[in-house]
């Protein structure tokens, strides 16, 4: 590995590396006028456009617009646009095609505006309104821009007259649509002006910028230079070789190098920034192995500026134990004692929530006692409630209870259609009653219960196959990976003209050896088992040979996924 050092002197940097480079963007300006300021009340009267590409207009737009309502005489005080200049314009159903159409004349259109949450607002309200899809464009708002990088004491205020006086643009914002568009494109080849020296020369840096690049990252962006495009992963060092902070990318120079300008705005980040002093590149033959080596890295090392997969030993697990008469817990470590775990999960309550859905389906025991068949132990109120097969006080043989725990192991390591049929039965009697907080709560229960039943079937699933060998094709070839156990073992790629068998036979002949385990990722963190599920069930993912049975449970919770998402959006929406 090479470690690149910190420099006392600045590089000259290259754009090649930095996705859509500035002067090769279609920008289209925009600019509506509207009688007044609700997207969804008001209505347009006027729309302007400009497209740009390298400081060159190659085309504008420009029609007034029949809002269909009368023009407010504020407005007409404001922008001089009357009712009787709309009365003989065309509607916005009419106009609307040939906005679209201008936008998309050119390919990967940036659409360009000041305030733009305004403009695009309107537009995407008359789309909605007259029955077209909204494109999506990528929005660059140059109020935002100016806003982040020009203080009160260089401008006093961010008005787009303002600011054109202050680029010195020729033309002056007057309130009509075209000629504010004219002066907005002035105003971002300034913006773009300013941002350039603080290392921002691509779209997409152009629409991360929060606030100006501080010293420390300006200091340090030749730490980029020399590094490898291709995949692999970027380790950040302070002065005595610590790491600080752990990323991957399948370009490593472009994403090293966005750290140390304006596109970079996370606070903890820009902090870091300050204590760099160098970058260990890791180059990786594929995209998945950069992934998997992030994660390992994290986990061994955890470097203080990473937030995410810091600490996968602190995850827990819902398992049933394997005594005599069976209970529910969660654990913190999965053993080679045969129990059913599932999980993992990411918090103790999420789990205990998983553990709450099964107990609310099956009575199992809740206490913690050891039972023996010459100790006699008075029932607790869940036994007197019939919640709890009782064995403490003989209400249920040993024989009666192991078909509770049999059935938990089931919906745990199986089908969790009893689960699911407890849950859902209740949940619609309480929203019947109108007892909604009550129905949240045990639908809440159960998406906890089945994303970790599905998770655990899903790592199990491949940790007990000994060898899966997959490619997929990429620019530079085939990407193939072994996997072993759930193990990423080896990652390489089969250039065109290379003999594949005897490729195969050296990726097989160097991989890791990885022995078999027990739980569902016995061999690798699960984030890392999850990594390679995703990459193999991937439609453009062939498998090239399996040593075993790959298969989940024809009824899993796999089958249930609906329930998982639908759950989480409605929660994410409180």
């Amino acid at each position: 590995m090479v470690r690149q050092s910190a420099a006392p002197v600045g590089v000259q940097t290259s754009i090649s590396d930095l996705g859509t480079p500035l002067a090769a963007a279609t920008f289209v300006v925009l600019d509506l006028e509207t009688t007044g300021t609700s997207a969804s009340a008001a209505r347009v009267t006027e729309v302007g456009a400009v497209r740009v590409r390298g400081g060159e207009v190659l085309g504008e737009f420009s029609t007034l617009v029949d809002p269909g309502v009368p023009v407010p005489a504020a407005i007409t005080l404001l922008t001089g646009i009357t009712q009787s200049m709309v009365a003989t314009a065309p509607p916005m159903e009419e106009v609307l095609p040939r906005v679209l159409a201008f936008l998309d004349a050119e390919p990967d259109t940036v659409l360009v505006a000041h305030n733009a949450a305004f403009d695009t607002g309107f537009l995407k309200a008359a789309c909605e309104r007259h029955g077209s899809a909204w494109p999506g464009y990528p929005v660059v708002d140059t109020l935002r821009l100016a806003r982040a990088i020009l203080p009160r004491s260089e401008v006093r205020n961010h008005r787009l007259a303002t600011l054109a006086a202050f680029f010195g643009v020729p033309v002056t914002p007057n309130h009509r649509a075209l000629d504010d568009a004219r002066a907005t494109v002035g105003v971002l080849h300034g913006l773009i002006g300013r941002l350039g020296p603080m290392g921002v020369t691509s779209v997409e840096e152009l629409r991360a910028v929060s606030k100006p690049a501080s010293r420390a990252q300006k200091a340090r962006r030749h730490l980029a230079e020399g590094l490898p495009e291709g995949p692999g992963v970027y380790v950040f060092t302070d002065a005595r070789g610590a790491g600080l902070y752990v990323g991957k990318s399948n370009n490593l120079r472009r994403r090293v190098r966005s750290y140390f300008t304006a596109a970079e705005s996370r606070r903890h980040i820009r902090e870091m920034a300050g204590l760099v002093e160098g970058v260990t590149p890791i180059e990786c033959a594929t995209e998945l192995e950069a992934s998997v080596r992030e994660l390992r890295i994290i986990a061994e090392r955890k470097p203080p500026y990473n937030r995410r997969s810091r600490n996968p030993e602190r995850a827990s697990w819902v398992k049933l134990t394997t005594d005599a008469y069976p209970r529910l817990s969660v654990v913190r470590a999965v053993k080679d004692d045969g129990a059913p775990y599932i999980g993992p999960y990411a918090s103790a309550r999420d789990a205990e929530q998983a553990k709450e859905a099964l107990l609310h389906t099956f009575p199992l025991r809740q206490c913690t006692h050891t039972f023996s068949e010459s100790r006699r132990i008075d029932p607790c109120v869940l036994a007197q409630l019939g919640r709890c097969g009782a064995p403490c006080d003989g209400t249920e043989a040993r024989g009666a209870y192991t078909v509770h725990a049999d059935a938990a192991r089931e919906a745990m390591t199986g089908d969790p259609a009893a689960v699911v049929a407890a849950h859902t039965s209740r949940i619609a009697e309480l929203a019947g009653a109108l007892r909604y907080e009550e129905a949240a709560a045990l639908r809440d229960r159960l998406a906890a219960f089945l994303r970790g039943a599905r998770r655990a079937q899903r790592l199990s699933a491949l940790a007990s196959v000994a060898q899966v060998v997959a490619s997929r094709r990429s620019a530079a070839g085939w990407e193939t990976c072994v996997v072993r156990h759930g193990r990423l073992a080896a990652s390489a790629v089969l250039r065109p003209g290379t003999d594949p068998t005897a490729f195969l036979d050296s990726l097989l002949a160097t991989a890791e050896y990885v022995p078999p385990g027990y739980g569902p990722s016995p061999r690798a963190l699960p984030a890392e088992t999850e990594l390679v599920l995703d990459w193999l069930t991937d439609p453009a993912t062939r498998l090239v040979d399996i040593d075993g049975v790959w298969t989940c449970p024809l009824r899993s919770a796999e089958a249930h996924t609906e329930m998982t998402h639908w759950a989480h959006g409605r929660a994410s929406a409180q």
